[in-house]
């Protein structure tokens, strides 16, 4: 068999590099709607209508972009099912399952932490009026 020139290994990531493809994923994980979406399929899967009725505040629009951009990043599956009327279930895949948990406990954090943040808010607001 012919050898074949290999592939030059990609180099190390580093999120610190502006060049390197991890800054992209985390700027997909770094939208709030992103966490919250991990976070509530971390339960199980659900339907489009479900994850709106749940999370609120976020639009149709803002819903299915964001759910395309974590099934692009490979944290999100969607399955269609052949239904009349049409049915998709969005779900985490093994990857987007194994964040789910320092995404949930960031998620915990923030609401166990939310009485110290929000003094230390109006202590800068005052001091900053």
């Amino acid at each position: 068999m012919p050898k074949t020139k290999s592939e030059p290994c990609p180099p190390q990531a580093n999120v610190f590099n502006a060049g390197c493809p991890a800054r992209a994923v985390l700027d997909v994980l770094a939208e709030k709607w992103a966490l919250l979406l991990v976070h509530r399929l971390s339960r199980g899967p659900a339907r489009t209508s479900e994850l709106r009725r749940e999370i609120g505040g976020i639009s149709e629009k803002m819903l299915i972009q964001t759910l395309r951009r974590l099934e692009r990043s490979g944290f999100v599956a969607r399955q269609s099912f052949p239904e009349v009327p049409p049915r998709v279930e969005y779900s985490l895949t093994a990857l987007g399952a194994s964040l789910s948990g320092p995404i949930t406990a960031l998620d915990h954090w923030v609401e166990g932490n939310m009485a110290d943040i929000a003094m230390a808010q109006r202590a800068f607001d005052q001091r900053a009026a």
